[in-house]
Parts: C-alpha cells; sequence; structure tokens
C-alpha cells in the first residue's frame, strides 16, 4: 500500500507507521491519524497452503493482447483432461467443445486477430507497449463494428502501424506491408479509416526517428547521422519538411550527410533501405542543396581538411 505523505503534518516527525490491515497512517511521536481508510489498487494477495509466508499475487495482469483480456480459464488446455478416465474425460471434452461454440462472434475474431497481430509484431521486432496499444485499438475497432467488410489482416496492420505512430516508432508502411502481406495502400487505407473512426490524433512522424534506423542499414558512422540530424534540424527551419514524406527527406539528408563525410551511398542503396524510389532522393537532395546553401558547407569543410 503506497503513500507519499513523508512527514506528520502535526509535529513533523516522520516516525510514521503503516497499518495495512485497517489503511492507515499515523504518527509515531503524537498519534495523529494522517490518512485512513487508504485503498490497495494493486492486485489482491492470496494465501496458500494455510501458510502466510507464501502468500502471492493471483494471475497475470490483464492484457489486451488476449481476447478474453486474460481474465478467462480455457477447459482443459494444458493436458489435465487427459488424467481423466472415461466418462469423466468425454464430459470435458463436452464441455470444451460447447465453452467454444458458446463463445461470441467478437471473441472468435479477437483469438484469431490477436494472434495475427502478434506475429506480425513479433516479425517488425516491435516493443510490447505498441504491440499492447495496437491490440486495444483493434479491440476497439471490433467492438464498433469497424471490422465489417474488410479483411482481419488489414485491420489488425492499421492497428499496428497507428500504434507505432503514436509511439513514435519508426515503421514504414512498407514495412508493415511485407510483414502482413497486404498491399501498402490498403494498409495505409483500413488506418485513415480506423483513426477517423475512433478519433485517434496523431501527430505527423518526425523524420529524425527515421536517422537511426536507415544509418544503421547502410553501415554509416555515428558522425554521419548526427550531420544527417543537423541538416534535418535546418530544413525544418527554412520549413522544407513540411508537405514532404519524412522517409524521403530523412533519407535525403542521410544521402547528403554520407557524401559530406566521404562515406559515399548511391541513391539507389538510399533508396531501397527508406522504400521510397531513386527520384523522391533526388529532388529531396536538389532541395535541400538549394535552399540550405550545402555547396558552401563543403568547400568550407574541405578547405579545412586541406589545412
Amino acid at each position: 500500500m503506497a503513500t507519499y505523505i513523508k512527514k506528520c503534518p502535526e509535529c513533523g516527525s516522520i516516525h510514521l507507521s503503516i497499518d495495512k490491515e485497517k489503511g492507515e497512517v499515523t504518527c509515531k511521536d503524537c498519534g495523529l491519524v494522517i490518512e485512513e481508510k487508504m485503498i490497495d489498487f494493486g492486485q489482491e494477495w492470496r494465501e496458500f497452503e494455510d501458510s502466510e509466508e507464501k502468500r502471492r499475487r493471483t494471475g497475470a495482469p490483464m492484457t489486451y493482447t488476449r481476447y478474453d483480456r486474460g481474465l478467462g480459464t480455457d477447459i482443459g488446455q494444458k493436458g489435465d483432461i487427459f488424467q481423466l478416465k472415461g466418462k469423466g474425460m468425454n464430459k470435458f471434452f463436452r464441455l470444451r467443445k460447447w465453452q467454444y461454440r458458446i463463445s461470441t462472434a467478437i471473441e472468435r475474431n479477437l483469438k484469431l486477430a490477436l494472434a495475427e497481430l502478434k506475429r506480425v509484431a513479433s516479425y517488425l521486432k516491435l516493443p510490447k507497449s505498441v504491440e499492447e496499444e495496437a491490440a486495444r485499438i483493434y479491440t476497439l475497432a471490433v467492438q464498433r463494428g469497424l471490422v465489417r467488410g474488410r479483411s482481419m489482416e488489414s485491420v489488425v496492420s492499421g492497428a499496428l502501424y497507428a500504434a507505432c505512430r503514436r509511439h513514435e516508432v519508426p515503421r514504414t508502411l512498407d514495412e508493415l506491408s511485407e510483414a502482413s502481406g497486404i498491399d501498402k495502400k490498403e494498409v495505409g487505407r483500413t488506418y485513415r479509416f480506423i483513426t477517423r473512426e475512433l478519433g485517434i490524433r496523431i501527430l505527423p512522424s518526425n523524420p529524425v526517428d527515421y536517422i537511426p534506423r536507415f544509418a544503421s542499414a547502410l553501415k554509416l558512422t555515428a558522425e554521419t547521422q548526427s550531420k544527417a540530424v543537423e541538416i534535418l534540424e535546418m530544413a525544418e527551419k527554412s520549413e522544407l519538411t513540411s508537405g514532404r514524406g519524412p522517409t524521403g527527406i530523412a533519407a535525403a539528408s542521410l544521402y547528403v550527410a554520407a557524401l559530406m563525410n566521404n562515406e559515399k551511398r548511391t541513391q539507389r542503396e538510399v533508396a531501397d533501405i527508406a522504400g521510397v524510389t531513386e527520384v523522391t532522393i533526388r529532388n529531396r537532395y536538389k532541395e535541400l542543396f538549394k535552399r540550405l546553401k550545402l555547396k558552401d558547407m563543403i568547400k568550407e569543410k574541405k578547405k579545412k581538411e586541406g589545412e
């Protein structure tokens, strides 16, 4: 039972005692009851084998990554049913069959969809927080009837992309499309539909978030990464990033930074890693050179190196 009180407001003493049974905080020096009827919001303690020393928390925490949020129980899933004999085994086989039959359409949909969600999240190496958020978004979409008329895989991909955007985990639509086997345009269309219907507010992606991943894939040095971030900051001040795809401007910044640090990479290599076309890289590259006057920066750098 947590409390944030550090000293007694009456006498200023720091000798406080917490009574977990009554939910009270009292001062040992003056006897003042500082807090009462406090509530423990943690999981309930259970005692096993009639021993207070073997108390433990009950069950795992609730999670949206399971169709019943981890609160349900499946009959005969861990082999216990096969230890029975004759009528006992037949009885539990029937119970297990009826447990599946009486489950709602939403539960059956969630069972399949959340398994697919876990597979795609594992393929993309997404953190648990993103997986949990995507499962929550998908569950809301099912409850609102937004899945009807759309493939389950496309809604799962749209929910994962929305969760990535909310947690600022850089993943492109091309990566979602490759992992799920759904067309890129369909993933984007479903993502926009879900966020609009559920009222999910998502800020535009920051191109800087893509720099570490692209630089790692291109095997560029930390110095080049820092230079690319510096170029992006200059581009943002010059309003070059507005109205342009974050992956394209990030890839072009890395391409320019690599040229400046003599770590040359072809436009094709950078375009393949970023999931954009060479034309996009070329156009962003020309804009950066023209508006930011990068030629002067390159000349100054070469001059310093010559000295």
